[in-house]
């Protein structure tokens, strides 16, 4: 057995004891993936192109309500007139820029990826987190590592 198999099994575990329905997906169907013997195919394909999926995935569950009809220009407006739309608005860009620099950092620093991976595991597992962490951490991790330098 493999490493990287017990790695997942180790995984799957933990997705079980959190009673974590996102974890035990996402593990079974790599592990599925690896024992019909197509993993070396498909997970270079989902390593390139994963995160992009999921945002694309994320952005249409986002706007699914415009497409409704939901939400409309009227509510557009409406919500700008409050501060807290404001203080959304800039969060939303302010996240969208800190992920930038994961993607950066998970290019320049591969290695990295591991701890990203297991503190996103870790907090969708135990504290019911959603599991967008791994770009926003690398995006959190660059700025962090920038400030150390900038101080040491």
């Amino acid at each position: 057995m493999s490493q990287a198999f017990m790695f997942l099994l180790l995984l799957l575990g933990i997705g079980f004891a959190a009673k974590n329905q996102s974890i035990i997906i996402a593990v079974t169907f790599l592990i599925l993936l690896k024992l019909a013997g197509i993993d070396e195919k498909v997970f270079a394909a989902i390593q390139s192109k994963g995160i992009n999926w999921g945002v694309t995935i994320i952005t249409i569950a986002v706007l699914a309500p415009i497409a409704t009809g939901e939400i409309g220009f009227k509510d557009l407006y409406d919500s700008l007139k409050s501060p807290y739309a404001w203080i959304a608005l800039a969060s939303g860009m302010a996240v969208a820029l800190i992920a930038k620099s994961g993607l950066t950092l998970l290019e320049e620093d591969p290695h990295i990826t591991t701890a990203l991976v297991l503190g996103t595991v870790l907090a969708v597992a135990f504290f019911k987190a959603v599991a967008v962490g791994p770009l926003i951490g690398a995006g959190i991790a660059y700025l962090a590592m920038k400030l150390y330098e900038l101080f040491l």
